[in-house]
């Protein structure tokens, strides 16, 4: 299987007092890569939301950080679905360095419902979604610990 990727820079609303990422930042990185790879699957929002009569809300969010990241450099974003359960789906991310594609600068989760627009009660994954999504679905990537 695939992982999607978007290349994204590092910009100076991303930084903090210190000159690095500042955490919140990498949430704007997988918002683009989450809604790029529906895209590219045929899933924008608008179809979602429209055709399907459902949302996709996170009920988890996590990020581990591994090494600071500067001012202008740019990272590569890849995300993939490491498990698509009976109403849930866990999509996960792997930052990297543009240039040093070895070292890994962060990893993150969301856990994502699919829910009733009307009532927000859980239902079940579309057939529809879980064959559109299988060519970016992978196990789950093992993670180390942040140092």
């Amino acid at each position: 299987m695939a992982r999607y990727s978007i290349e994204e820079y590092v910009r100076w609303e991303d930084i903090d007092a210190a000159g690095i990422i500042n955490y919140q930042a990498y949430l704007r990185f997988f918002a683009l890569a989450e809604a790029e790879l529906l895209r590219s699957a045929g899933l924008h929002y608008r179809f979602l939301f429209e055709s399907l009569g459902i949302w996709l809300p996170r009920v988890r969010v996590e990020c581990n950080f591994y090494r600071p990241v500067k001012l202008d450099e740019l990272l590569v974003v890849e995300a993939y679905f490491s498990r698509i359960g009976r109403t849930s789906i866990q999509l996960d991310f792997e930052v990297r360095r543009k240039t040093d594609p070895s070292d890994r600068v962060a990893t993150g989760r969301y856990v994502l419902v699919c829910v009733r627009q009307r009532d927000f009660e859980p239902v079940p994954v579309p057939a529809e979604i879980r064959d559109r999504i299988a060519k970016f679905s992978e196990s789950a990537a093992p993670t180390s610990p942040p140092r």
